[in-house]
């Protein structure tokens, strides 16, 4: 399936300036409680891990930071006890991360009262069957192969 690049354009501008919009809203009314948006982001991933612990060169793929932000924000999250950072067994030069009890009960304080900020910032403008077609269609394009669709062109 090949799109018009002007509607596939006009899409991506769309996305990428509503995008914008409303993380500058959910930055700026997040919950102020010792950590972080992008602290909050590293903890959110953490939470979702089984046994709350990743490989530190997994967790960079699944934030929008650098690996050398993540190292640092995740040894700050490490000297206030919040994180744990070990050898990875499986490759010493490697390290896994894995999210405390007490890193795990600060997350779930601010995810609590960031999920309402989100509720109301999306519900608020889309229908229960919008925002699922939305989530539908952003897995979509996250998981689409890059350059899904790309045809040479011819002179």
């Amino acid at each position: 399936m090949v799109s018009d690049r002007a509607a596939a354009v006009g899409a991506w501008e769309s996305l990428f300036r509503a995008q914008v919009a409303i993380m500058r809203s959910l930055a700026s009314d997040f919950p102020a409680h010792g950590i972080s948006f992008n602290e909050y982001d590293v903890m959110f991933n953490l939470s979702r891990e089984p046994d709350r612990r990743i490989r530190l060169r997994d967790l960079n793929e699944h934030v929008l930071l650098t690996q050398p932000s993540v190292s640092r924000l995740v040894d700050r999250l490490t000297s206030r006890g919040y994180v744990l950072k070990l050898t990875d067994p499986s490759d010493g030069r490697g390290a896994i991360i894995e999210l405390t009890p007490e890193g795990y009960d600060v997350f779930r304080r601010v995810a609590l009262q960031h999920m309402d900020t989100i509720t109301g910032r999306m519900g608020d403008a889309l229908s229960n069957e919008e925002l699922a077609q939305l989530t539908g269609l952003c897995d979509r394009l996250r998981t689409a192969p890059s350059g899904a669709g790309l045809k040479p062109r011819h002179a």
